[in-house]
């Protein structure tokens, strides 16, 4: 279990634990919509009735910590910081795979794309208000080929072809071993029969 509370925030987490008055509480944290676009990591009071059976723990100076199994891989290199500054301070909690599981090159094709999509591609693309999703892989004499939907702004935009085409088959195909290209789900031209020009 890879998950870093900075001593700053144990420190502030201990302070309000203290004020709930109750024996044995603790800080429960876990992710809403996890492996979606719309994923919270969310932190909170954890009473000793409320722990689940199949709880992962982390047991801390001042504080423990109970994580929701179902989150853990969604948690992976999460921290939770307590940063001060002028109105008292802040805490942040920051989840890189909480919107998608952390992936290796083991993990399905699908997966690993997803991943890329989610981190990289589609925060790019929401200041168009565009995201892009994968449909389906389709198997090729050559190699797999991701059919992905462009939804948003980037539908029917005339500069989806560049995007599609330079960005997001570029960052694809160099990252995820066995694609070949990616193909827009709008994009009906057939390829079967290209051989035959």
């Amino acid at each position: 279990m890879n998950i870093t509370v900075t001593e700053s925030a144990e420190i502030y987490l201990a302070e309000l634990l203290e004020k709930q008055n109750v024996e044995g509480i603790a800080v429960r944290m876990f992710v809403t919509q996890p492996g979606t676009p719309y994923a919270e990591t969310c932190l909170a009071y954890c009473r000793p009735e409320e722990i689940v059976e199949d709880d992962a723990v982390m047991p801390m100076d001042k504080v423990t910590f109970y994580f929701e199994k179902n989150s853990l891989p969604y948690l992976e290199e999460a921290t939770v910081d307590f940063a001060t500054d002028r109105m008292g301070g802040q805490l942040t909690i920051k989840a890189p795979n909480a919107k998608v599981p952390n992936v290796s090159d083991d993990s399905p094709i699908e997966e690993q794309i997803n991943y890329i999509l989610y981190s990289d591609i589609n925060p790019g693309l929401s200041s168009h208000g565009g995201e892009v999703k994968l449909i389906e892989l389709v198997e090729e004499s050559n190699g797999q080929i991701a059919i992905l939907q462009f939804g948003g702004g980037c539908q029917g935009c005339s500069a989806v072809d560049m995007t599609l085409k330079d960005g997001v088959e570029k960052t694809l195909v160099e990252r995820v071993s066995g694609l070949v290209g990616v193909r827009d789900v709008t994009d009906h031209t057939v390829t079967d029969n290209a051989y035959y020009k």
